[in-house]
């Protein structure tokens, strides 16, 4: 307590001091000019529309001072390969990241899921945070899919178990859904509240209530336009807080995918179309990938690569090429894809259900992301293409932060004209 008043005291006293010479308090001369940050913000399973729903005042009134279009997202449009797509420029069929769930002949009995962390399932294509890292900027991540994982490096699966090398973000947080958006909000400016030395140029913000939501109500459902609005309102709690410490900043606000309506009457039942004995699922719902048995390859094939109503099947080599998807090693021998709305499922539902989903054809309407960007580097009557993939927003990210763009699938001049010259 001594400390503390004798602090104040001598405080109190040199504030005096500097008003009695004419001159300005320290205190007040002292306000940093802080330099504009880059903050790229995922909102899962948002859907263009949703703002048009009168519950987004926030998103809107960055949409209307800023950017704001449709993007496509790479296929499959499910969560980590678009996320990872967005942060490398490269579709899934380069990445590696192929599938939210998938499978690697070099490493038999594993599979990936999405809690998967070990690099080597993600160390084909190199995410922008280390990137940035490696040219000494200071990164962080309030979550985003593969920002847990030390990029580069390698698991020692000998006693006793021991992650080697890589790189992560120089803050990062493994993925909680209980830490709450506020929560989440309240993280990345308590990161913005550094001093400089340690503060980040670059951060990463994820929202995942929208989607959960629209998977368990459906996209038009009354819960998932709460699940709107209460994002909604934390991207304003963002920006309040980003005034506050008087913070410039670009804000590139995205989603990975849309959103469409699930239900029990739209299913194909796979088990109804070829016999069981045939084949492995991999994975199934809007898609399914398979995996034939030893020996029963043609049997699968007169199968499935006939016409069907709702559902289209081919060998992974023949997977039309505007999906850009069918060559990596990951993706399975044999590939089917739902009509959008429909499922494939491995047999017909024991019990009616409904909501929502997405993994379909990523020209879909309803498969559609969005894409805001707000800053003082952008142009705002710059207009992007009718057309632009999701993996255009890798270089635009690069252009920001002054690093070098790996080679990728992304179009450097797609988004060029956003940024202010």
């Amino acid at each position: 307590m001594y400390l503390r008043c004798l602090f104040f005291a001598l405080s109190i006293a040199v504030l005096s001091g500097c008003a009695q010479a004419g001159q300005r308090p320290a205190a007040v001369a002292a306000i940093e000019q802080r330099q504009a940050v880059t903050i790229l913000i995922s909102i899962d399973g948002f859907r263009p529309d949703y703002l048009k729903r009168g519950v987004t005042p926030n998103l809107n009134a960055l949409a209307r001072d800023g950017i704001e279009a449709p993007m496509q997202p790479s296929f499959p449009t499910k969560t980590f390969p678009n996320h990872w797509a967005i942060v490398t420029g490269k579709r899934p069929d380069r990445s590696g990241i192929v599938a939210n769930n998938m499978e690697d002949a070099s490493r038999p009995g594993e599979k990936f899921t999405m809690a998967s962390d070990d690099p080597y399932w993600w160390n084909e294509a190199e995410p922008i945070w280390v990137t940035a890292e490696k040219a000494g900027m200071r990164t962080a991540t309030m979550f985003w899919p593969g920002s847990n994982v030390a990029w580069g490096g390698n698991v020692q699966k000998d006693w006793p178990y021991r992650l080697v090398g890589g790189t992560r973000p120089s803050d990062w947080a493994q993925f909680n859904q209980e830490i709450s958006g506020v929560q989440r909000v309240n993280g990345i400016l308590d990161l913005l509240r550094r001093p400089a030395n340690i503060r980040p140029h670059f951060l990463t913000l994820y929202f995942n209530a929208v989607d959960t939501a629209g998977h368990e109500y459906g996209p038009d459902a009354a819960e998932t336009a709460k699940a709107v609005s209460e994002v909604d309102g934390q991207i304003g709690m963002l920006v309040e807080g980003l005034n506050a410490l008087r913070q410039p900043a670009n804000l590139v606000i995205i989603s990975d995918h849309g959103m469409a309506a699930k239900s029990s009457e739209r299913v194909v039942p796979l088990d109804q179309v070829a016999n069981p004995a045939d084949y492995r699922i991999v994975e199934s719902g809007p898609y399914a990938s398979l995996t034939a048995l030893r020996g029963h390859e043609a049997a699968l094939e007169a199968s499935i690569l006939k016409p069907r109503p709702h559902m289209q099947c081919w060998r992974k080599g023949t997977i039309p090429a505007r999906f850009h998807y069918g060559t990596h090693r990951r993706i399975p021998p044999y590939f089917c894809l739902a009509e959008t709305g429909w499922l494939i499922q491995p047999s017909a539902p024991a019990k009616p259900f409904a909501g929502g989903d997405h993994g379909w054809d990523n020209r879909s309407p309803e498969m559609q992301a969005l894409f805001i960007a707000h800053g003082p580097a952008f142009d705002p009557r710059f207009r992007p293409p009718t057309d632009f993939a999701n993996v255009d927003v890798y270089p635009l990210l690069a252009r920001l932060l002054g690093v070098a763009a790996a080679a990728g699938d992304g179009d450097p001049k797609a988004l060029e004209g956003l940024v202010r010259k």
